[in-house]
């Protein structure tokens, strides 16, 4: 046999003569072991990254936007007295929408009434010229450098006369007679028929002066406030304190001395209970400690004999000196005590439920 052609084992005698036997015999068994598991190691090794492998600094996939359909609460209220302040409030007859969070606000937080808008689908709501006053006088044109000043509203006929002073023309007193009417894109607009300054009868409110109403109004940017000519335009969503209410104005008119106003159809939807109530239905609601996440919240009346007198700032104050029950759902009924029944400040009066 050719010696050449034979295949030596590493390790052997022959190769490496001045290497003991024995020595050599645990070099073999070293050098098998060693390759085994080279060959073991290497048939698992992980598998090459593909080009269509995520980089593992790869930015995370965005969070989708939350839909505004998710963040509304169903509203419906009946014979309602919203005060937006002490001295101001409107009568909600009814009304059909809902509450939606404004801004970056998740939810609807009661406790924070600019957390939330009121969206009239069909609503009917009567304000008296007091309230409508009083809310111009405190709220609308309550700063210092405010155009008008010291106004008085009450009705004549089917007319809304209007009173006040011109406080950036030196207090010159006015006074002028209009027509409610809606404008077409949901707005109020009081169409001027008779205007007087100094009790002179003149064309206009501010001809007088050589200039008119838009002038006056507009430099001092009143928010909700538009004129044309010399009528003036009310954005009701924008005019009245928080908690805003949007919603399409319909019609306009004077009743009963009130002046009303029509969402929508102005059509009453089928009561959700009985008496006078605030109902709030489905998605987030926060108001105190409690968040809810289908909410199912329903405000109703310890005295159904008058409408439910609501005040935004005090109705923890309402809740307290009235009591709550669950329904078998988990929703939560609180019979509150109307604004002006509460007892004076200080006072601590707690109305107990009625014995079953």
């Amino acid at each position: 046999m050719d010696v050449t052609s034979k295949r030596v084992a590493p390790w052997s005698h022959s190769v490496y003569p001045s290497i003991p036997v024995r020595r050599l015999h645990d070099l073999w068994v070293f050098w098998l072991v060693a390759t085994v598991f080279a060959s073991f190691a290497c048939s698992h090794a992980p598998a090459p990254t593909t080009q269509n492998a995520t980089p593992q600094n790869a930015a995370p996939a965005a969070t989708p936007p939350v839909s505004e359909e998710s963040r509304v609460v169903q509203a419906q209220m009946h014979n309602v007295l919203f005060h937006f302040s002490p001295a101001a409030a409107a009568h909600i007859e009814n009304l059909s929408g809902e509450i939606v969070p404004t801004g970056n606000n998740a939810m609807p937080v009661l406790d924070d009434k600019t957390s939330f808008e009121i969206r009239a689908k069909s609503a009917r709501v009567s304000v008296s010229t007091a309230a409508l006053a009083a809310i111009m006088n405190d709220y609308v044109f309550a700063k210092p450098n405010a155009p008008l000043k010291d106004l008085s509203i009450f009705i004549e006929g089917d007319h809304l006369h209007v009173k006040g002073k011109l406080h950036s023309k030196g207090d010159v007193p006015f006074e002028t007679i209009g027509a409610l009417s809606p404008n077409g894109d949901g707005r109020i607009r009081i169409h001027s028929q008779k205007v007087k300054a100094f009790k002179i009868p003149v064309k206009g409110i501010m001809n007088l002066f050589g200039i008119d109403l838009a002038n006056v109004l507009g430099s001092s940017k009143v928010e909700g406030i538009a004129v044309d000519k010399d009528d003036i335009i009310l954005d009701m969503s924008k005019l009245l304190p928080p908690p805003h209410m949007q919603g399409k104005v319909t019609a306009v008119r004077i009743e009963n001395n009130q002046i009303v106003t029509i969402f929508g159809t102005g059509e009453t939807a089928p009561p959700l209970e009985k008496g006078n109530y605030m109902a709030f239905q489905g998605n987030k609601l926060r108001f105190g400690k409690l968040t809810m996440d289908d909410a199912d919240i329903t405000v109703l009346d310890l005295d159904p004999s008058d409408p439910l007198d609501w005040f935004q700032d005090r109705y923890k104050d309402q809740l307290a000196a009235g009591y709550s029950k669950i329904t078998p759902t988990f929703g939560l009924r609180a019979y509150v005590k109307d604004f002006a029944k509460l007892p004076r400040a200080g006072a601590k009066t707690v109305e107990r439920a009625p014995t079953p």
